[in-house]
C-alpha cells in the first residue's frame, strides 16, 4: 500500500499509476511503476533507511515520516524477497519486489 501511495503522492496530478503482478519461473514479481519526480541517484541507496525523506520539504508539507519505505523493505526481508529501485529523475520511479519460488 505504501509504494502505491508514495507511487499516487510523488506524481503529477492525472499520471498513471502501473501495478503489475507476473509469475515467472525464478518467483513472483510486484511491480509499482509510477511517472512522478524520481529519485536521485545518489538518494537510492538511502530511501530504505528510517527516518530518510528524499524531499524533505514535501514529505513535511504532506504528513511523512520517512517510516513508510522502510516498513516496505521489513516486510519485504520477512517474506524472504528482494526489492529493487529503478528511479530517474524527473521521469519516474519503478519498484520490483520479487518473491521467491514455493
Amino acid at each position: 500500500m505504501n509504494l502505491v501511495a508514495n507511487a499516487i503522492n510523488y506524481s503529477p496530478e492525472g499520471s498513471q499509476v502501473e501495478i503489475a503482478v507476473e509469475k515467472r519461473p525464478d518467483g513472483s514479481y510486484l511491480i509499482v511503476k509510477d511517472n512522478g519526480i524520481g529519485i536521485a541517484p545518489k538518494e537510492v541507496g538511502r530511501i530504505f533507511e528510517r527516518f530518510y525523506r528524499v524531499d524533505k520539504a514535501r514529505s513535511r508539507n504532506s504528513g511523512g515520516t520517512g517510516l513508510g519505505l522502510a516498513i516496505v523493505k521489513h516486510i519485504v526481508d520477512l517474506h524472504h524477497a528482494t526489492i529493487q529501485v529503478d528511479s530517474v529523475e524527473g521521469e519516474g520511479t519503478t519498484f520490483t519486489i520479487k518473491f521467491p519460488s514455493a
